[in-house]
């Protein structure tokens, strides 16, 4: 029962002393309808007779008498140390009679649904959602949550906490945290060759966010966009909500290969790549590819959206520095989240944009939403200034890097010629890859009634896929997990 009482200023409990029934009588009415209605539901609690007599500017001995006659009819109850409540059985004619009045009638005439852009958004969903608790095999793109350094995050959190300045607590700047900017670019400058300058950062909610305000920014209903296939579904969904025409941006053991686009396709204003690592075959796309799109950028005057989804970890090599860092004519937008290196629920990401776009985006962000959390940017900028988002990256680097060598391995001898897994020099999950021929969605479904989550290669492509696999993330499963999931999805494979 909730301990606080309902607001008395509820619509339709209006005293008249113009009208001929007391006012005792008019309260009575007021309230019991409230109580038909809905407005106040069965075990709320209502307000005390002295509380709702000042509200209503009336004698206590108004409010006294509409009680008791509520309480004499069963629609209230009075309990010592509780208040007076609405009584949670009432009559059944009254139950009838709430129900009754709470039904929706449809409108005739015109149907109003829903937009071109918002069928698409609520049609195609970006992840599936799994079951709470700690992750299940094989869901993929999560981190493990369970090797955060809370306590660190919370002490810095204290610390802000104690004196918040106004600069916390008030508006902020829809760019973000200016220290939070300075952070970011410093740690990309260094660990991703990115060229940069705190302006021209601007702070997002994830990387979903960066890729809905780039689509909207940048391109007009009609025009066409490139997109990896098979590729990332939320930067699919992102760039049709936004009116563009997708054209299939081949893939294969190099990456992303522009000059296997289509020559009949209509001139694309805008092409989406993952390069450090693919989604979700995990390739890197080698440098002659990435030459060869900053030149046609350069060219036709496209703009590129890198999304450096999971570049941290690599496992083995040295990393190839970002497209952006090798473009010399600010034709590439780079986006980047903090979801898969510190937590989901974190909601902070950030875009790196051309000097001539950071105003635009700065003026679209406050539109959207404002600005994000400005506590939270606050806490991260010292967690990545004070070393302790480094520290952390080379951790779950080296955890990560163990369980991959676990999956491959257990794998090998459990999946043998159902499911051929092969390591990869970084990312959070792996592709195994199913026979020829073999119904990737079947396969996954198959593995779900095991309690074994996958995904099937094929609904991350818009053409047909040559060769069907399973998408099987690992980075937040323990070694003992990862192995027991193997032998779950050998068995569903049989």
């Amino acid at each position: 029962m909730p301990k606080t009482a309902v607001h008395v200023a509820l619509a339709g409990v209006d005293l008249d002393r113009r009208r001929p029934n007391s006012l005792a009588g008019q309260l009575y009415e007021g309230l019991r309808q409230a109580v038909l209605r809905g407005q106040i539901r069965r075990g709320e609690r209502l307000p005390s007779t002295r509380l709702l007599a000042a509200d209503l500017a009336v004698s206590r001995n108004t409010v006294t008498s509409a009680y008791e006659q509520l309480l004499a009819e069963g629609y209230i109850e009075a309990k010592v140390g509780s208040g007076t409540c609405v009584a949670r059985s009432l009559p059944d004619e009254l139950l009838s009679a709430s129900a009754g009045a709470v039904k929706v009638h449809k409108k005739r005439g015109r149907n109003h649904s829903l937009s071109t852009r918002g069928k698409l958004l609520s049609s195609r969903p970006v992840r599936v959602l799994t079951v709470g608790g700690r992750p299940q095999p094989f869901a993929s793109g999560l981190p493990d949550l369970h090797e955060f350094p809370f306590v660190t995050w919370a002490r810095l959190m204290a610390r802000h906490w104690r004196r918040p300045g106004y600069n916390l607590v008030g508006y902020g700047d829809p760019a973000g945290y200016k220290p939070l900017r300075e952070a970011i670019a410093a740690y990309l400058r260094g660990s991703r060759a990115v060229r940069c300058e705190t302006e021209q950062i601007v702070i997002v909610s994830g990387s979903q966010q960066a890729l809905d305000i780039s689509a909207r920014l940048l391109l007009d209903p009609g025009n066409t966009a490139l997109l990896e296939d098979p590729g990332y579904p939320g930067a699919r969904v992102a760039l049709l909500a936004a009116g563009a025409s997708l054209v299939r941006l081949p893939v294969d053991a190099e990456g992303a290969d522009i000059h296997a686009v289509q020559p009949s396709a209509r001139p694309a204003q805008v092409a989406f790549v993952t390069p450090s690592h693919h989604f979700p075959l995990g390739v890197t796309m080698s440098i002659t590819r990435r030459l060869a799109l900053l030149e046609w950028a350069e060219r036709t005057g496209a703009w590129i959206l890198e999304d450096d989804y999971d570049s941290e970890y690599r496992y083995r090599g040295k990393p190839l520095p970002s497209l952006q860092g090798l473009d010399p004519a600010g034709r590439v937008v780079y986006m980047g989240s903090f979801s898969k290196t510190m937590f989901p629920s974190l909601r902070l990401g950030f875009i790196v944009l051309p000097a001539e776009l950071v105003e635009a985006f700065r003026r679209a962000r406050s539109v959207i939403d404002g600005h994000s959390p400005m506590t939270e940017q606050a806490v991260l900028a010292d967690f990545i200034s004070e070393g302790h988002f480094a520290r952390h990256i080379r951790r779950m680097r080296a955890l990560y890097a163990e369980r991959q060598s676990a999956l491959v391995e257990t794998a090998g001898r459990e999946l043998a010629g159902r499911l051929e897994v092969r390591p990869s020099d970084g990312g959070m999950h792996l592709v195994g890859w199913l026979p020829e021929g073999a119904d990737d969605v079947k396969a996954s479904e198959k593995a779900l009634a095991q309690g074994v989550y996958t995904r099937p290669l094929s609904s991350c492509s818009a053409s047909k896929v040559r060769r069907g696999g399973l998408l099987l993330g690992y980075a937040a499963l323990t070694i003992p997990q990862i192995r027991e999931g193997v032998r779950k999805l050998a068995q569903a494979l049989r």
